[in-house]
């Protein structure tokens, strides 16, 4: 599927039972939302597809490689960084062995897999993720 003018970024709601692999963001000067639990993605690089762009944030991250088919769900919405933009978000599942697997790489104070209501009530989360979160619980059928 092409997306109309392109996409700037992609991210995820990967889940591990009830909980959901976070990110915490850097404090670096300019960086947008510093300090806030994230979830994994980042911007488009090149030409790359939606999948492309999520798999190769997700390794650079936290050192996992999953295959396309692990991403369960897709929805194109605007950017969260830019409302006249479009981003893709994806829901997915990762295993406790992954998780247990991860080296985190060089982004980022520190990673949590968090229990999907913890991260929906956390005052410190990325804004508008909390309702991304929502539609990917309610698309994977997981109890909030």
């Amino acid at each position: 599927m092409t997306i109309e003018g392109g996409f700037v970024g992609a991210k995820a709601a990967l889940f591990c039972g009830h909980a959901v692999l976070t990110l915490l963001r850097d404090t670096h000067p300019g960086l947008p939302w510093p300090g806030m639990w994230d979830l994994p993605g980042g911007g488009r690089e090149g030409d790359e597809s939606p999948e492309d762009c999520l798999l190769r944030e997700l390794d650079e991250e936290f050192g996992l490689r999953l295959p396309p088919s692990r991403l369960t769900g897709r929805w194109v919405l605007p950017s969260l960084s830019d409302a006249s933009r479009q981003a893709v978000f994806f829901s997915g599942v990762v295993t406790r062995a992954e998780v247990a697997a991860i080296r985190f790489g060089t982004e980022g104070q520190g990673w949590a897999l968090m229990p999907c209501a913890e991260f929906l009530a956390h005052p410190k989360a990325v804004p508008g993720l909390q309702d991304r979160l929502r539609l990917a619980l309610s698309a994977q059928a997981i109890p909030q």
